[in-house]
């Protein structure tokens, strides 16, 4: 549908689960402004939730072509496929942590990519520190954002699903809802199978930047000076925002366990 907007050097991509289609990725993310411009904020967001984010010990899960240690040098980026900047490959399920030693996971856009999420919680409470957080910023489901993934985007957005997925490969397996489904529309099974990941808050916002941005695949819509003037514009919607947002930030916190130390 949308042929005509497609990115010359992404109409040839045969395997999203490449590892060049992943540095590829990286390469259009910082030429183009409007998408530049989001990742940094969305970084500024992760350090911004960590007090001493510099003293902290930080991993990104599935940091691809991203380029988070431009605004957190000290955090070690991670993903399942080696690639440039990659500081460590390992699943999500299965970390290379001891227990109890991690501040703080980041993650952007990758929950909804992961094919057991139940394991994956379990791995990144046993992980944690008390009081350490996973922040993650994922796809919403307000009515214009289930619109938009709906109709316009490559990956699938099934409200109806379970947690899982079948696994194929970590970009090409995906369901952009399951965010919503684990926290919002099964949050008290959540609740009750993860209790010492406390949710500390849920937030819906952004819902023109990424759509004008064209994403990884589509021309962007705007020149990149707009895109100050668009920032500003959802400032003003943001009471609007769980109607329009088109992305969910979720902070998690994992509680201390109450046993006493001997």
């Amino acid at each position: 549908m949308l042929d005509w907007l497609k990115l010359p050097e992404v109409k040839n991509i045969k395997d999203l689960d490449d590892p060049s289609t992943t540095l590829l990725h990286g390469r259009i993310l910082r030429n183009k402004r409007f998408m530049r411009e989001l990742y940094t904020d969305f970084y500024g967001q992760f350090k911004s939730a960590i007090k001493d984010a510099d003293k902290k010990t930080l991993v990104e899960l599935g940091s691809g072509g991203g380029f988070i240690k431009d605004i957190i040098p000290n955090v070690i980026t991670s993903d399942v496929l080696n690639g440039v900047g990659v500081d460590k490959v390992f699943s999500a399920t299965n970390m290379p942590f001891n227990d109890e030693t991690v501040d703080a996971f980041f993650m952007y856009d990758v929950l909804h990519h992961i094919d057991n999420p139940e394991k994956f919680f379990t791995e990144a409470q046993r992980c944690l520190r008390p009081g350490g957080m996973i922040i993650m910023i994922e796809p919403a489901n307000t009515p214009w954002a289930r619109f938009i993934y709906k109709n316009f985007h490559h990956e699938g957005f099934d409200p109806q699903a379970k947690w899982g997925l079948t696994k194929t490969g970590p970009l090409s397996q995906a369901n952009g809802a399951i965010p919503w489904i684990i926290f919002v529309r099964d949050r008290l099974i959540y609740e009750r199978s993860f209790p010492r990941l406390k949710i500390l808050s849920l937030r819906n916002h952004t819902p023109f930047r990424y759509l004008i941005s064209g994403g990884l695949t589509l021309r962007q819509l705007l020149p990149g000076f707009t895109y100050p003037v668009i920032k500003a514009l959802e400032c003003l919607l943001k009471p609007a925002n769980n109607l329009v947002g088109m992305f969910m930030t979720i902070v998690l916190e994992k509680k201390d366990d109450g046993k006493a130390v001997k």
